[in-house]
């Protein structure tokens, strides 16, 4: 039986990317994302709020993309899966926690702006090979490019 274990989440990270790699070269990145949410006490009539965190995890292109573009405070959307983890301390405590395992990581351009560069691609990922195939119809120099549903967006 498949189980859909879908997260997305928005916020502002907390603390740069940490970009390592494992011993096999393949990139990791982790950071926090703090979530915060306000509502008014109806006995007060104060604003209150509260802020949750989450760790997050990125792999391969998707993590030195993070750690390139991403800094402290940066408002961005997570997409992912929950993802626990549990080890046993030095001391032999029990430990577990539940992470973001994320599938992509957008900047918010609510209260700021973004420069996108594609990168090239290094991995097979689906599509065309390189180039993807791109055409461009007519011989108008204004003339939009043609559409080939075999290109990669962007």
């Amino acid at each position: 039986m498949a189980i859909d274990n879908n997260v997305t989440v928005t916020g502002n990270t907390g603390r740069e990317p940490e970009l390592r790699f494992t011993p096999s070269g393949q990139a990791v990145a982790n950071f926090g994302v703090a979530v915060s949410r306000r509502w008014q006490n109806r006995q007060t009539q104060e604003w209150e709020e509260a802020t949750s965190w989450f760790d997050v995890t990125c792999w391969g292109q998707l993590a030195e993309n993070v750690a390139e573009t991403v800094g402290r405070g940066t408002r961005v959307t997570v997409s992912g899966r929950l993802d626990q983890r549990s080890w046993e301390t030095p001391e032999g405590d029990k430990r577990s926690k539940v992470e973001i395992v994320a599938d992509d990581v957008a900047v918010s351009l609510r209260w700021a702006t973004a420069t996108v560069n594609k990168n090239e691609r290094r991995d097979g990922g689906g599509g065309g090979g390189a180039g993807g195939g791109r055409s461009f119809g007519g011989s108008t120099p204004s003339a939009p490019p043609a559409y080939n549903p075999d290109e990669e967006p962007f």
